[in-house]
């Protein structure tokens, strides 16, 4: 937001510079992003003076063209030749002389000496448009009056051009309240109260409306009536009769200019101005153009057709608050633009001007919808005080009567069914000074608050220093509701810098919460990870709502008002964003890929109705560990050919992973396999032996990797990161004697059913003898022709061992054939 160095002058005095102010609305929270000096005029108006045409006779070779004297205040007169209908001898004129640059558009040419039609011209005389102080190019421009100017003036001396300090201001989206020159000046004032000595009060000015009447209160005006209050708490307006629309005068040009913005006319340019001054949108219509003489706020049926401003078409939505004329004929889009049909032309005489209030999330909803973005919807979506309506539409309407001429006729229409009353808020002493860290002055805390316009209705305990305050906050303040806001409120014009850093800073080492142990966990992970050739990724947490459409849609969080369709939902799996860093790797020759991410997912269940109480039970989140695999795990070498990455590739950093974090897999980790599901082609679940599952891992089905145009294997592990890391901090510390018996391995080569799987084995193996087994591998595993159909051959390893005694044959034997006679009755398998 740009605000003038000059204008904000209008409002509250202060004897900073551009760079000082720059620096104190820094400090403030009005974060400044650089001071720019802008010309009100492009080009400054170099190179042109003020001339007066001393002969004007007619070109001899046109019909339209006149060769001219004219006195530039030099030693001679300059022939001029000019294609004007107005050009005239004895005429005050601007001229660009020779070597002067001017403007069009983007575009800029140079004034040269030049031949018109075997004539020669030293210089142009100039029409308003041409030099940029005015939109006119009917004729050049002809100075008029008792004290003229004298040939060779320069113009930028006559139309007052100098450069002007504009400052950049970055307005968080909680202070809309200051995304105006008023607004910051009352910031200002406050912060210059704060550091004058003895707090003496600096106050923002705002314009008066105590010549504000009613001229004739009898005439018939245009009437209002609101059909959604709703989505319109506060509707004023004001008739005006017999107004001239016509250029604005210059210093209001010069003003719009300087913050960039394009003068139109006057009342347009009126609206301009009090949005950019005194922040409040206003709309004014051309009163011949609203049938019925009544304005009515209404939405209308979805699929009605209106053109805006900028004359494109657009269809309305259901929702869509309009400004419709007392036929219902839609003529505005409330709070984000104005109709094509119903704006001020030259031809216009008489207005209705608008100033309103409507719902933030009715005018943020339609602008998304239709894709517009204006200085009106920009400060209705953030929230505007409805009370400041009437109070803007007086000053408004005077500015119309002084600039545009016109008389106000009958009554200010208002309708505002439910009052705004300003919060109250009850802020503790000592809470104040809890959260700043150490006391701020009492008469600072008067001083600021006054100056910030917060009123103190009761001083509880000393009258000087009392325990406590019940504030009542200004309603356009509407960031303000709660003791914490106000604190940050005094301590921003306080001085963050004025708060003394304590010599020690204490803290307790002896808790570690929950969170801090999670994060310690991730750490450890995300380190592993990394060492072991993985890349960490961040994907976006919305995604596109065709990646659900065919795995319960239904559980999707949705958001209400997209910015497109590719970002319409809260992603359930970190599944997705990977695929489409896959796929952007791999279209760019990146093929051999191992990535991981840390994100959080989100679900909807319609079945968990909300309730007061729990506004969001139907809504939950979970955070989550992911992996991808795809190319090859090992590059080619001389030592070894290249090896494709592969499910038992992930599944080893799956274990990995779980060691780092203090499982035993063999005897905590369970592995089983799932369910058939659309993301995988093949998977499974793993879980903890007392059944809380952590995760499943497998390759992605060809559905899925189709959806993010993938035709490689990709091998994708998703971990429950809230269920891994609760289950992990449970896990005790168990400290074992090194080995005093050596262990003793035995190997089986069972004949099984192509449908037992390792992890089938492993079960019933780690269920048929918990004393001496301490582990189980596979080692071998062939199918081909040679076996019986549906059959296929696991190899093996047992391993055994007792801890305090070396193991006998005998005992060995008898563990063996309990094992396989488990193996043979459970699971159908046979020894080979």
């Amino acid at each position: 937001m740009n605000i003038s160095y000059s204008w904000l002058k209008d409002y509250v005095d202060f004897d900073l510079s551009a760079e000082q102010l720059a620096a104190a609305l820094t400090s403030i929270g009005l974060e400044c992003e650089g001071v720019h000096t802008v010309e009100t005029i492009r080009g400054g108006l170099r190179g042109i003076v003020i001339g007066k045409v001393l002969t004007c006779v007619e070109h001899p070779n046109s019909d339209h063209l006149h060769i001219t004297t004219v006195d530039l205040g030099g030693e001679n007169p300059e022939q001029i030749v000019c294609g004007a209908p107005n050009v005239a001898a004895g005429q005050t004129v601007v001229v660009a002389t020779v070597g002067t640059v001017l403007y069009d558009g983007d575009k800029e040419f140079v004034i040269k000496k030049s031949k018109i039609r075997g004539v020669e011209s030293m210089g142009m005389i100039c029409a308003e448009d041409e030099i940029g102080v005015g939109t006119s190019h009917d004729g050049i421009i002809v100075i008029t009056g008792d004290n003229l100017p004298a040939p060779g003036t320069p113009a930028a001396e006559y139309y007052g051009v100098q450069d002007e300090d504009v400052v950049e201001v970055d307005i968080t989206p909680n202070r809309i309240d200051a995304a105006s020159h008023y607004g910051v000046a009352r910031d200002l004032a406050a912060y210059l109260t704060a550091n004058c000595e003895g707090f003496a009060p600096v106050r923002a000015r705002c314009p008066a409306v105590d010549d504000f009447t009613i001229d004739d209160p009898s005439a018939k005006c245009v009437s209002v009536r609101v059909d959604a209050p709703q989505a319109c708490p506060r509707y004023c307006g004001v008739t005006i009769e017999g107004v001239k629309v016509a250029p604005s005068p210059e210093w209001l040009q010069k003003r719009l200019r300087l913050i960039g913005l394009h003068p139109i006319n006057n009342i347009v340019d009126i609206t301009n101005y009090i949005l950019h001054g005194l922040g409040q949108p206003l709309h004014c219509f051309d009163r011949a153009h609203i049938d019925g003489d009544a304005i009515i706020v209404r939405t209308c049926e979805a699929g009605t057709k209106f053109t805006t401003l900028d004359g494109v078409e657009r269809t309305l939505d259901a929702a869509d608050l309009m400004i419709c004329d007392g036929n219902k004929r839609p003529m505005c889009i409330a709070g984000v633009f104005g109709g094509l049909d119903s704006g001020v032309t030259e031809q216009t005489t008489s207005v209705f001007l608008e100033s309103a209030c409507f719902n933030a999330t009715s005018v943020r909803r339609t602008a998304r919808r239709h894709g517009l973005s204006t200085d009106a919807s920009f400060r209705y979506e953030r929230g505007l005080d409805a009370n400041g309506c009437i109070y803007i539409l007086k000053v408004a309407a005077l500015m119309v009567k002084t600039l545009a001429g016109g008389t106000i006729v009958g009554e200010i229409q208002d309708v505002y069914p439910e009052k705004v009353h300003r919060p109250r808020v009850l802020l503790e002493t000592e809470y104040m000074d809890s959260l700043i860290g150490q006391k701020v002055p009492s008469t600072a805390v008067d001083a600021i608050l006054e100056a910030l316009e917060v009123e103190t209705l009761e001083r509880h305990g000393d009258a000087s220093n009392p325990t406590s305050r019940l504030l009542a906050v200004p309603t356009y303040r509407v960031d303000v509701t709660r003791p914490c806001d106000v604190v940050e409120d005094i301590l921003r014009i306080y001085g963050y810098n004025k708060i003394e850093m304590p010599l020690q800073v204490r803290s307790s080492l002896s808790y570690k919460s929950t969170t801090d142990a999670a994060a310690d966990m991730q750490r450890v992970v995300a380190n592993q990870l990394s060492g072991a050739g993985f890349r960490e990724i961040l994907n976006n947490s919305l995604t596109a709502i065709s990646y659900y459409q065919d795995d319960e849609p239904e559980r999707c969080v949705r958001l209400l008002n997209p910015l497109s369709q590719d970002l319409a939902v809260m992603r359930r799996t970190l599944l997705y964003g990977g695929l489409e860093s896959i796929e952007h790797n791999v279209n760019r020759k990146s093929k051999d890929l191992a990535m991981y991410e840390f994100g959080n997912v989100y679900f909807y269940d319609g079945s968990r109705e909300s309730t007061v109480e729990a506004p969001l039970r139907p809504f939950s989140q979970g955070a989550r560990l992911a992996l991808w695999l795809t190319g090859d795990s090992r590059v080619a070498s001389w030592q070894a050919p290249a090896l494709e990455a592969s499910f038992y590739d992930l599944r080893a950093y799956v274990d990995n992973i779980l060691r780092h974090l203090g499982f035993d897999v063999a005897r905590d980790i369970v592995y089983a396999v799932a369910e058939p599901s659309k993301l995988f082609a093949a998977a499974m679940n793993v879980a903890t032996r007392k059944g809380k599952n952590l995760g499943i891992l497998g390759i992605v089905s060809r559905a899925a990797c189709g959806k993010c145009d993938l035709k490689v294997p990709v091998f994708f592990a998703e971990l429950d990161w809230d269920a891994l890391t609760n289950a992990a901090q449970k896990l005790g510390i168990t400290y074992y004697d090194l080995p005093k018996t050596q262990a003793v391995k035995r190997d089986l080569a069972l004949l099984i059913d192509t449908s037992v799987t390792m992890a089938d084995i492993e079960k019933v193996v780690k269920d048929s003898e918990k004393k001496i087994l301490r582990d189980v591998t596979l080692f071998d595993v062939y199918e081909g022709d040679k076996l019986p159909e549906g059959k296929k051959s696991y190899a093996i390893t047992l391993t055994l061992r007792d801890d305090e005694k070396t193991l006998q044959d005998k005992y060995i034997d008898n563990v063996m054939n309990r094992i396989i006679a488990n193996l043979r009755n459970r699971l159908g398998a046979e020894l080979r």
